[in-house]
């Protein structure tokens, strides 16, 4: 239950930060176009609200709805739908009454902050704590592949060299690199033989619909770190950091071989093979449970790596925060791309409130937090971006086909298109928390 409150905890105070920056983006411009701005809220507020304070002509408050914000500017159709205001003629101090070029940089604002918040955060976050990355060359012990990895032709072993013949410098990057890149090839070592090994047409879809992200990951020997409530291994005499060797007459060096020779003796008693005190080989007979399990906690993979650790001085976190959110923006065009592709089906893996909250971890992280923050910015901008109506998007295509054409859409024409930009948001809304029904309480 504390895990989950620590989620939730996170997650809202991340959107809080989001939103207050967004509206930000909205509301500063307004004011230096002297646009009257009704309302500032935090959340959502139907029928009543938590708090509101009136500081001028505008009212500031926190809903009791946590799942976004908004500011009213006066003489805008949008999703409050005030008709009446817009029955009136326009003033001077209206949305409406503004130059075109000035109404496009208040509907772009809180795109352009959400962007510039991003870029900040990556600075922060590497001048305060570098950054720290598994580099590929030092993955010594090769990958470890699930079922769709090996029927492209990877093996458990394989130590990748390079994608398309290029080198990716971090090895947490290799899947986003395959999933995102259209990689046609990947040149791995075998045996100490290099062997390239083809990406057959259609794997990222496969990947995608059966939902295998960690189609890779890093193999490991198999070393106690800890022990179950009730574990057999500890109760046969295990200890903490012996090094498992060999099932009965198995070899079992790394944890897959180890987790499949151990699923074929399910309730039954085995010689398992450790190494103890570095040099001392002892076996330990151990009942196995009837889900194949003995009850041992691995130790935490990076003991076995050789991690790279990059400090940045402020001036030097700049660029490479900035260039870090650029990246970040990209790949998750990419992902969009793949999401509005009818041949991987992506579109049944969006998520919802749900989804966004089991990102965060279960514990508080301010490095992991402010990440997944700078992170969810970036989805901000490019989400409100989209040429929906009721989005920002939405808003500046009017205004583009104003400034083009130089002809206004009508107030009757803006009130359709809000009232259908707003059915197509629920509808992806009962999209994505059906998924994640799908995804977390049906599995």
């Amino acid at each position: 239950m504390n895990e989950i409150l620590i989620k939730v905890l996170q997650l809202i105070l991340s959107l809080s930060i989001l939103v207050i920056f967004h509206e930000l983006g909205h509301f500063i411009p307004a004011k230096l176009f002297k646009t009257k701005v009704d309302k500032f809220y935090l959340f959502f507020d139907p029928w009543f609200s938590l708090f509101k304070i009136k500081r001028g002509e505008t009212e500031y408050g926190i809903g009791w709805i946590p799942l976004g914000g908004y500011v009213k500017i006066a003489g805008m159709i949008d999703e409050s739908m005030d008709k009446e205001q817009m029955k009136k003629p326009p003033q001077p101090w209206e949305f409406r009454s503004k130059p075109v070029w000035q109404r496009l940089i208040i509907m772009l604002g809180g795109v352009t902050v959400n962007v510039l918040l991003a870029i900040a955060i990556y600075i922060a976050i590497l001048f305060t704590w570098g950054e720290q990355y598994l580099p590929t060359s030092n993955v010594k012990y090769g990958i470890t592949c699930d079922s769709l990895a090996m029927e492209m032709g990877l093996r458990n072993g394989d130590k990748i060299i390079s994608l398309d013949n290029k080198k990716v410098d971090k090895f947490r990057n290799i899947p986003i690199e395959i999933l995102l890149n259209d990689i046609k090839t990947i040149q791995v070592n075998r045996n100490e033989k290099v062997k390239e090994i083809q990406v057959p047409d259609g794997f990222v879809s496969k990947i995608i619909k059966n939902k295998s992200s960690d189609f890779i990951s890093l193999r490991i020997p198999v070393e106690v770190g800890g022990f179950a409530k009730n574990s057999p291994a500890k109760n046969a005499g295990m200890l903490i950091n012996d090094k498992i060797i060999g099932i009965n007459d198995v070899e079992t060096a790394y944890f897959d071989e180890f987790r499949k020779e151990i699923v074929k003796h399910k309730n039954k008693k085995i010689a398992i093979v450790v190494i103890r005190n570095n040099n001392d080989t002892t076996k330990v007979n151990v009942n196995v449970s009837e889900k194949g399990l003995i009850g041992i906690a691995l130790k935490d993979p990076n003991n076995y790596f050789k991690l790279k650790k990059q400090e940045y001085s402020f001036f030097e976190a700049i660029p490479k925060g900035t260039v870090k959110a650029y990246k970040a923006f990209e790949d998750y065009l990419k992902q969009l791309r793949l999401i509005f592709s009818p041949e991987t089906e992506a579109y049944k893996s969006v998520g919802s409130f749900i989804a966004i909250g089991n990102i965060f971890p279960s514990v508080w992280n301010w490095r992991a937090f402010w990440t997944l923050t700078a992170f969810l910015s970036i989805i901000l901008a490019i989400m409100n971006l989209l040429p929906i109506p009721a989005l920002d998007g939405g808003h500046v295509v009017f205004l583009l086909y104003e400034i083009i054409t130089g002809k206004k859409p009508s107030d009757k024409f803006m009130e359709y298109a809000q009232i259908t930009g707003m059915v197509i948001i629920f509808l992806l809304l009962i999209l994505a928390t059906s998924n994640d029904i799908s995804n977390y309480i049906l599995k």
